[in-house]
């Protein structure tokens, strides 16, 4: 199994992630990797760790969720690995519900969480991004 870090979304797997059954509440997991420093286009802000540009982009991302009907569930520093073998581990993880694959899409494409991108791009090495269908109940 090859893996790749990400930054952007290709647009090709984002037409595969949104086509799929829109069949309820889902939970995204986000292996974060951070850049060591801050890495803003315009120059801005090189004293900030890559974690904290994060948090800043966390900060205002986990309104967006609120809002998209979505919810916070768990997360954390990434501390070790006791089955397969990578590389270099993952800073961190989080994992995100959501209520339905249209409310996340939403999300995505408003204008209040393309204005926050700047943070998530200064900050982040890479990631990757998966979602988790939530088991129907009986």
């Amino acid at each position: 199994m090859r893996v790749v870090n990400g930054l952007e979304v290709d647009p090709n797997q984002a037409v595969r992630f949104f086509d799929a059954p829109d069949d309820g509440p889902f939970v995204m997991v986000n292996l974060l990797k951070f850049r060591e420093r801050a890495q803003y286009a315009d120059g801005s802000d090189a004293h900030l760790s890559g974690r904290e540009a994060f948090m800043r982009y966390g900060a205002a991302a986990h309104q967006l969720v609120l809002a998209a009907g979505g919810r916070p569930i768990d997360g954390g520093a990434v501390t070790g690995l006791i089955v397969g073998e990578v590389e270099e581990l993952w800073d961190s993880v989080g994992l995100v519900e959501y209520p339905s694959l249209a409310a996340f899409q939403a999300m995505l494409a408003s204008p209040e969480y393309k204005a926050i991108l700047h943070d998530r791009a200064a900050g982040l090495a890479g990631q990757l991004g998966m979602r988790i269908n939530r088991p129907k109940s009986a």
